[in-house]
């Protein structure tokens, strides 16, 4: 890891080990992920790409038995340091599964704002808010005379851009996507994979994907696990 390529980083991970129990599934991980840059984690599956995900914004904590050492660097802070909030961190690094997971019970606009509420935030502007990230999602002109039908009546692939504004919603700085088009159509996956690039012109992104292709399409960096 050079100088100049840890001055550009918008995060870092330095030796992270994670450990479910007694197995040890990460050895060692160093990797920088620059600003404004998408970098793509490839492999076969079981490798540990999701499980590395995870431990950007800490939310492997919150599976049982995982253990974990190392650090990760956000904007030069550990994010694992004791005096950290891990949901302040989960607010700064957004993510993005691998199957849509709107609220169900919830609309297509209080889905957008329910990270807001969940965190107890406030904004003065609700509805630019709900319509700033569904355009930024790719999303807003098929939903904008929808916005109080249930997000469930949504596509799989509308779906997952709502998830996708949903986080966006909440400002992040970086964003995690954990092969957020496996379970999609080839329509969708290329509405995603615009959607991506043109978030990367003001946001750092790292995403999970099995298919190398899409890795060469959507990333600038990749990392082979």
């Amino acid at each position: 890891m050079n100088q100049l390529e840890t001055q550009n980083a918008h995060l870092i991970s330095e030796d992270v080990n994670v450990w479910f129990g007694d197995r040890h599934v990460l050895r060692d991980v160093s990797l920088t992920f620059p600003v404004n840059q998408v970098t793509a984690l490839i492999g076969p599956s079981g490798c540990g790409k999701s499980t590395f995900i995870r431990t950007l914004n800490r939310m492997h904590e919150l599976i049982p038995g995982a253990g974990f050492s190392g650090k990760v660097l956000f904007n030069g802070q550990d994010i694992y340091e004791s005096t950290v909030d891990p949901t302040t961190v989960r607010l700064k690094i957004g993510m993005v599964f691998q199957k849509p997971n709107p609220f169900p019970t919830m609309s297509i606009k209080e889905n957008v704002l329910s990270g807001l509420k969940l965190s107890n935030r406030k904004t003065s502007d609700a509805d630019g808010l709900v319509e700033t990230a569904l355009r930024r999602a790719s999303i807003w002109n098929e939903v904008k005379d929808r916005l109080g039908d249930p997000a469930i009546s949504l596509s799989g692939g509308q779906q997952q851009r709502l998830c996708i504004a949903r986080s966006l919603a909440m400002e992040p700085e970086i964003l995690l996507m954990d092969e957020p088009c496996s379970a999609l159509d080839p329509g969708s996956t290329r509405r995603i994979e615009e959607t991506i690039l043109e978030l990367s012109e003001d946001m750092t992104i790292v995403i999970v994907t099995h298919n190398m292709q899409q890795a060469q399409r959507v990333s600038s960096r990749t990392a082979f696990f």
